[in-house]
């Protein structure tokens, strides 16, 4: 398809031998949706093509190989998704409004009723929402929906689904009449985006009630943890829950130890690291989740962990960090990786470093990059965050080298 220096780009025309591991997709629109891309494969083989490009690009990028290959860190594939965005569009072919996400390559809305990867009970909402929006005047002006779904106010408790909704034109009074009978009907919350984040308010339902808080709780440790619809986090709770404990098991923390969270978002690290060291401190970019973050210790009632906001791409932020003695560090960065504090690791005096990433080939950078600051690279492996998708989220160990 494409010649690029390095790489040709290829398409599947024709499958002559199937894979072993080839299986039919669940899904009906797989292969037009961009949503998944690896439906076809089953759930080991997903793994191991996962496992091995966190191989390639260690091997390949970062010219290391840890001691051990940690194993896949997996769990229930479907129906795992909490956090979406959805696309809108009325299409006047069609006549009607389609619901979902883009189609692979192109800048279309995939054509679909309902998303087997998508939590219960949003899975099933994809085209009553679109039927919903057909009926709206502004149907041709709400292009995106943003989809957070929490706990409930127990572990066992509904889920709280809120749906911001992107629009471009005010609702009228007849717009909203409907979109509170949905809330209604379905059990679920709307919230209207006209502009930036800071424009996002929620709508309350004819009985003037207002969408509960939006939580996740983390059982292992005891704790609850509050957050905004837009803001970051992690998209599968199972896993999500999995990671900590990996983490926790990999970081070696003691009693004594003093751990420095780097790019904290809303404590997801920072709280059940806390519950288990002398003191913790968490830091991140955006303040809104740094106050987050600062309101989840409060509300759990620790106190020997504190945030910061601060820019980590910057060098003089990560300097200031390394004037205080940490005994571990943490990262979980976003896609662009942790490349300033990877080339600045041996001015900190922590004996360990777990670096959670969710991009394969920033990691193995960076890998590289502490490693030659006098750590060895001595675990590695994936974790299955986003099953059916090509997304690689892993997990690398560095200790200082003695």
């Amino acid at each position: 398809m494409r010649a690029k220096r390095r790489v040709d780009e290829a398409a599947v025309l024709r499958v002559i031998e199937p894979s072993p591991d080839r299986v039919t997709p669940a899904c009906d629109v797989f292969g037009a949706c961009g949503g998944c891309v690896m439906q076809h494969l089953s759930n080991d083989g997903q793994l191991s093509v996962k496992h091995q490009v966190l191989v390639d690009s260690i091997e390949r990028i970062g010219l290391l190989e840890p001691s051990r290959w940690l194993d896949p860190v997996a769990a229930q594939p479907w129906h795992y998704r909490r956090r979406a965005r959805l696309g809108v569009r009325y299409v006047d072919g069609k006549s009607r409004v389609l619901v979902g996400f883009r189609e692979r390559y192109k800048p279309y809305i995939t054509d679909m009723q309902s998303c087997p990867v998508l939590v219960e009970p949003v899975a099933a909402l994809i085209e009553p929402l679109a039927r919903l929006i057909e009926q709206l005047s502004i149907a041709r002006q709400l292009p995106q929906i943003e989809v957070a779904v929490g706990d409930g106010e127990s572990v066992d408790a509904l889920p709280v689904v809120v749906m911001i909704l992107r629009v471009l034109e005010a609702p009228s009074e007849s717009d909203l009449g409907k979109l509170r009978a949905f809330s209604e009907a379905y059990g679920i919350w709307f919230a209207l985006q006209p502009g930036g984040l800071d424009s996002i308010e929620g709508l309350a339902r004819a009985d003037g009630s207002e969408a509960p808080e939006l939580v996740y709780h983390l059982p292992d440790w005891g704790l609850t943890l509050r957050f905004e619809a837009s803001d970051f986090i992690q998209v599968n709770a199972s896993i999500n829950i999995k990671m900590i404990r990996q983490t926790i098991e990999l970081i070696g923390i003691k009693s004594s130890d003093r751990v420095l969270d780097l790019y904290s978002g809303i404590g997801n690290f920072s709280l059940p690291l806390a519950t288990l060291a002398a003191e913790v401190h968490g830091v991140e970019g955006a303040v809104e989740l740094t106050t987050r973050a600062a309101e989840n210790a409060r509300r759990n009632g620790i106190d020997n962990v504190s945030f910061a906001t601060s820019d980590l791409s910057e060098p003089d932020a990560i300097d200031a960090l390394a004037n205080e003695p940490w005994d571990l560090v943490l990262l979980d960065p976003a896609r662009a990786g942790a490349e300033v504090f990877a080339a600045k690791a041996a001015q900190f005096s922590t004996r360990r470093i777990v670096y959670v990433s969710c991009h394969p080939g920033t990691l193995a950078r960076d890998a590289a990059l502490i490693a030659a600051q006098g750590y060895s690279m001595t675990a590695a492996g994936i974790l299955n965050m986003f099953p059916h998708t090509a997304h690689v989220e892993s997990m690398a160990v560095f200790d200082r080298s003695a």
